[in-house]
């Protein structure tokens, strides 16, 4: 199901006698979906800049100054979180480096305008990574209500950021090279179509386009499980971490479960040559559990490979993150590719925080400590509730006119009901307020008070607000109610 083209191979003795060999060598040698030793590192959200709101010199910089090495291939870009904002338009949020609040957005829109991004997006092109934009994540509002609406959607995308054409490009002349899914709230229904969508655009395409996703651990996802057995993906990032399957219970077979994900891309995937990586938190902090060391998670990296052959590499959040942690994507890239045989016992691996499995009665946790709740709150932008989904504390939905807040971890407790799960923010209201709502209550829930400064104190792009830290990837769920439940 990939849509890299035929090998060039055949080509070599014609193109030697047209190009120098160095030049033939960046014609040919650009990222291998096939590969078993690919890293793959999210850049956009400034994680570090969050969790250490101080220390401005190693806060999240332009996306260039992490593709100077060969340590990184792929960089999915966080996030695209507003589907169909003012004017029919997506918006995109990339923390300090570009957004809404402190860059000039397309006329008639809430796109920003981040096209001086273009160089440092085809200078990665031209050393072999690729360069996607990743869409949703637990604060994205995006979520279809007909296929029609998804195919419109690609169509959009296609246009604005990958191979078509618009005056409203956000990153200018530069070409992303697919799309990464981080569905983690919302619906997960009409996705399909989305995707099928744009591969129909790029099967005539003069480049290859790609099609990831991030699934958490538990088999099969909540939110992307039906998507992942519906379509075809070239890659997966299944994020081992904030779950009772993370990399810190690697040496435990109840609970490590990778050799579920290889049976799943071999007899359901659609595209059974769909690559799994492991997906790893790339510091301390970059997550609430699940961090190993970097030796820890070579040798988990290689072991796996050694047993699984869907596995294709590993997946780190984030690029700020693993840059102040010592270069950690630079260690695990050499872990991968020159990092001594492959172990015969289990890594020993350390734990960032103690979890224990759950009893089978089911208990709430408190619920995070946010803002006073809006009066009101937008319909327009938020999925409606569904008794299917498991919603974790933070996911917001649309019930019976009101806009909803998930205290906690739940799954068919209606809002408003006897179980007390969901806070009531108030009848739905403008498109506004829950943009607002998102950028003061959720996006910078984990910075504290004295630290956030707002927009007005901003004085350059490096030393802007750390927007989020990429709550879609730090959930404080109750590891031993989400997997036994969805195990």
């Amino acid at each position: 199901m990939t849509l890299v083209p035929p090998s060039v191979a055949g080509k070599m003795v014609v193109l030697s006698l047209i190009f120098p060999l160095s030049l033939l060598a960046s014609l040919v040698l650009g990222f291998d979906n096939t590969r078993n030793d690919n890293v793959a590192v999210y850049w956009g959200q400034n994680s570090y800049g969050a969790t250490n709101p101080g220390n401005t010199a190693d806060w999240q910089q332009t996306l260039s100054f992490y593709c100077q090495d060969d340590s990184i291939n792929a960089f999915p870009l966080a996030f695209l979180n507003v589907a169909f904002d003012t004017g029919g338009l997506p918006s995109i949020d990339l923390a300090n480096i570009c957004n809404i609040n402190d860059d000039p957005v397309f006329s008639g829109t809430e796109l920003p305008n981040c096209s001086f991004l273009a160089s440092d997006i085809q200078t990665c092109q031209s050393k072999g990574k690729i360069v996607t934009i990743s869409i949703g994540g637990a604060t994205g509002a995006v979520s279809f209500t007909s296929d029609s609406q998804a195919q419109g959607f690609a169509d959009t995308i296609w246009n604005v950021f990958l191979g078509g054409s618009s005056s409203t490009r956000p990153f200018g002349s530069a070409v992303l090279d697919g799309v990464d899914l981080d569905i983690e709230g919302g619906s997960s229904a009409h996705w399909p179509a989305f995707i099928t969508q744009i591969r129909s655009h790029a099967s005539g395409a003069s480049k290859p386009y790609y099609i990831t996703g991030a699934p958490q651990c538990p088999y099969p996802d909540a939110y992307m499980g039906s998507i992942i057995n519906a379509v075809g993906f070239d890659a997966i990032y299944v994020q081992f971490y904030n779950n009772y399957c993370e990399l810190t219970e690697y040496s435990n077979s109840n609970d490590w479960n990778f050799a579920q994900w290889d049976t799943w891309a071999k007899t359901v995937s659609p595209n059974p040559n769909v690559k799994v990586y492991i997906g790893a938190p790339a510091a301390s902090l970059a997550a609430g559990s699940g961090y190993v060391s970097a030796s820890s998670l070579s040798a988990i990296a290689q072991q796996t490979r050694s047993q699984y052959s869907s596995f294709g590499g590993v997946m780190l959040w984030d690029a700020s993150q693993a840059y102040a942690n010592g270069n950690f994507a630079a260690a695990i890239k050499s872990g991968l590719t020159g990092g001594g045989p492959v172990p015969t016992t289990s890594p020993t691996t350390t734990k960032s925080s103690t979890t224990t499995k759950s009893s089978s009665t089911k208990t709430s946790s408190s619920p995070p400590a946010t803002s006073t709740p809006p009066s009101s709150g937008s319909c327009g932008v938020v999925a409606p509730w569904q008794s299917n989904i498991a919603y974790v504390g933070g996911d917001q939905v649309t019930y019976n006119g009101h806009l909803w807040t998930a205290k906690w971890w739940s799954e068919a407790d209606v809002p408003g009901g006897a179980a007390g799960d969901w806070t009531d923010d108030g009848p739905c209201a403008s498109v506004e307020v829950a943009k607002t709502n998102y950028r003061t209550n959720v996006a910078h829930a984990h910075i504290p008070a004295t630290a956030y400064t707002g927009p007005a104190a901003k004085a350059t792009k490096s030393a802007a607000e750390p927007t989020s830290s990429r709550t879609e990837h730090r959930r404080q769920l109750n590891p031993g109610i989400f997997g036994r439940d969805r195990a």
